[in-house]
């Protein structure tokens, strides 16, 4: 049986569990090779060197044999600066990491989900964080075949509902704004106002939808945190 082995490959690791006594079960997400279930054999020992780099949101260039389902992870290097990312907006990591856990299948290359990825994880630190996470949602539902459907004109003033057959409709009750869809199709932030709350609400129902009407872990801690603020 033939073992494909990867050298160095540009990854972040979306979650780490014990597995064993001294090993891990990684979750990572890599440019060419898509998402990939590795065993970091002996990382969680008391003398490994690993087990500090093998954290969520570090970006990291990982080496492995696969053998079937799971791979064997032979080698780990730091690649580059963790970005820093504290409060709610380390929350917003651990969403986009379980967006991908839940969403994307083992050893399937999503080249556009990893751009995504690593340009929202860029924006995090900055003022438009959650438009980032906005944006995230829709490139990666677009990568796995489920894309918003836009109208060609979209008017700023009207509201709009969405029709799995037709995309989004002009409705008076319609739950987004115009200006809500030009910004996310755009991809253009639109100033102040209950566009954001508008376009967080969409998402969330069109994730929802993608897993079977249930919600995120960490969608269910980022609202709590909020709650007590």
């Amino acid at each position: 049986m033939n073992h494909e082995r990867v050298q160095l490959e540009p990854a972040w690791l979306l979650s780490a569990k014990p597995y064993s006594e001294t090993s891990l079960l990684l979750e990572a997400f890599s440019e060419r090779h898509g998402r990939v279930g590795l065993v970091a054999k002996g990382a969680r020992g008391p003398k490994s060197r690993t087990r500090a780099l093998l954290q969520p949101l570090r970006p990291l260039l990982l080496s492995w044999t696969q053998r079937g389902e799971l791979a064997a992870m032979t080698g780990v290097e730091a690649n580059g600066l963790v970005p820093e990312l504290t409060g709610e907006r380390l929350f917003y990591g651990w969403y986009l990491n379980e967006l991908l856990l839940r969403l994307l299948h083992r050893q399937d290359p999503h080249p556009d989900a990893w751009r995504a990825y690593v340009e929202t994880l860029a924006a995090l630190p900055g003022p438009e964080a959650e438009f980032a996470l906005r944006l995230f949602e829709k490139r990666l539902l677009a990568d796995i075949g489920y894309g918003l459907d836009f109208p060609e004109h979209i008017d700023p003033a009207l509201s709009y509902g969405y029709s799995e057959a037709e995309g989004f409709v002009p409705d008076v009750r319609g739950p987004c704004s115009g200006r809500a869809l030009l910004a996310l199709r755009d991809e253009q932030p639109a100033g102040e106002g209950e566009w954001r709350t508008e376009l967080r609400r969409l998402m969330r129902e069109r994730v929802r939808r993608q897993l079977g009407g249930r919600e995120l872990e960490t969608a269910k801690l980022l609202r709590q945190l909020r709650a007590r603020v």
